[in-house]
């Protein structure tokens, strides 16, 4: 394996080496990105990546891509928006690396989407939420299962609304992504002629939320919409806990961050439930497509050697999910000319692990598959319940329904 020293604490994994002595052995393909290793979003960053290098491993056990490896070139980016324009010029401009993935998370991804539009890149997007949507840029793609930018606040609302909820409480971190999803639930409710009875963002350092739940509750709301980030939706969910929740309240969470996270969910256990959140893979039956059962054999003996997240839903087949669409696209194509791997993805709908994936103009999924689930049943200290089916109801999409929603949210408590 060849190996590079790097300045500055950044990592690099270089995955397809040469052996020395092989005659003309071609150049590997090579994958630039950075990745959460450090910092706050690291947790999500190594699973995701852990993701990836599976499926550069079972894509290179097949003989690579156009007859070449597919090595991964991978800088930490230390869960930092500051970080990732020089670290991704570096990769074009040093490590001529031949394609981009994005970093995990809105933050870190919104500040490269100038570069590589002005260079005319195609970028698999990861997570990231609208960084898009001003940019404008025509090679984006997310692999996050998103779809159009109201659909997220729309599902939740509509359950908010079927159990009789006809006022909103925002409650959001003050950072882009959360703001974002403030912004479309905001305007969806106006749409609905729903009034929003409380509106606040709090500072992202924020660790003590009981005098926020406390005015919360006081607006007596019938939806309460999160947007938040791992730390604030622990503090949060201790502070429901603590004080209690309005009576009004038929739905709680929405947009909570971090309770996808197997050492979350296991650190909140309990006090999960009754909560309605997003997610974007669970064990539950409909989630099932060709290679999803093998892809997470392999992902649970990695991720525990590796000391990752033991669970890996939220990010990993996603991560893996990245690679097949690179190479479908490439082997469709039979080349890596970025425009023509661009309109291949537009045109076509690719098969992967999370299900068929096909792309709107704006690089995001043309039909939202982001599940809105509510935990049921969950226990203290026990991880493993999460494998099953039954501990996380996915309430929409239709499609993947395994059940409906227990309303009202104290009374989905306990």
């Amino acid at each position: 394996m060849k190996r590079r020293t790097l300045l500055g604490g950044a990592i690099v994994i270089a995955v397809a080496g040469r052996t020395s002595g092989v005659a003309a052995e071609p150049p590997p393909i090579k994958i630039g990105m950075t990745m959460a290793q450090s910092g706050g979003l690291a947790g999500g960053g190594k699973a995701s990546l852990l993701g990836i290098e599976i499926w550069r491993d079972d894509v290179n056990a097949k003989g690579g891509l156009l007859g070449r490896k597919v090595e991964l070139v991978v800088y930490d980016d230390k869960s930092s928006a500051a970080e990732t324009p020089a670290i991704y010029s570096k990769l074009l401009d040093v490590d001529k690396v031949d394609l981009l993935f994005a970093p995990y998370a809105t933050v870190p991804t919104a500040p490269i989407m100038p570069l590589v539009k002005q260079r005319g890149l195609l970028l698999i997007g990861n997570f990231s939420f609208q960084v898009n949507s001003k940019v404008g840029h025509d090679m984006w793609f997310n692999n996050a299962p998103w779809g159009p930018a109201d659909s997220w606040a729309a599902a939740f609302l509509d359950l908010g609304q079927k159990a009789g909820g006809k006022t909103i409480a925002l409650l959001t971190a003050d950072q882009e992504f959360a703001q974002n999803l403030a912004l479309t639930a905001r305007e969806v409710a106006k749409k609905r002629n729903m009034p929003l009875v409380f509106d606040q963002a709090y500072p992202p350092n924020t660790v003590e939320f009981s005098s926020i739940i406390r005015a919360l509750n006081a607006a007596k709301p019938d939806i309460v919409y999160i947007a938040s980030y791992p730390p604030d939706s622990t503090g949060i969910l201790r502070a429901v806990n603590e004080i209690g929740i309005a009576d009004s309240v038929k739905i709680f969470g929405g947009g909570m961050v971090g309770l996808q996270f197997g050492s979350v969910m296991a650190s909140l256990g309990s006090l999960l439930n009754g909560v309605v959140n997003f997610n974007t893979w669970l064990p539950e039956p409909n989630m099932y497509y060709d290679g999803t059962k093998a892809f997470f054999e392999t992902y649970t003996k990695r991720a525990t050697e590796a000391k990752v997240d033991p669970l890996g839903y939220y990010l990993a087949p996603f991560g893996y999910a990245s690679g097949q669409l690179i190479e479908q696209a490439i082997k469709a194509t039979g080349s890596l000319d970025q425009k023509a791997l661009a309109k291949y993805l537009h045109d076509n709908e690719h098969k992967t692990i999370v299900g068929p994936i096909a792309f709107s103009a704006d690089g995001e999924r043309k039909e939202t598959a982001t599940l809105m689930a509510q935990f049921r049943g969950v226990v203290d200290k026990d991880i493993e319940q999460f494998r099953s089916p039954g501990k996380q109801v996915i309430l929409f999409p239709d499609k993947l329904k395994s059940g409906d929603l227990i309303s009202p949210f104290e009374a989905a408590r306990t």
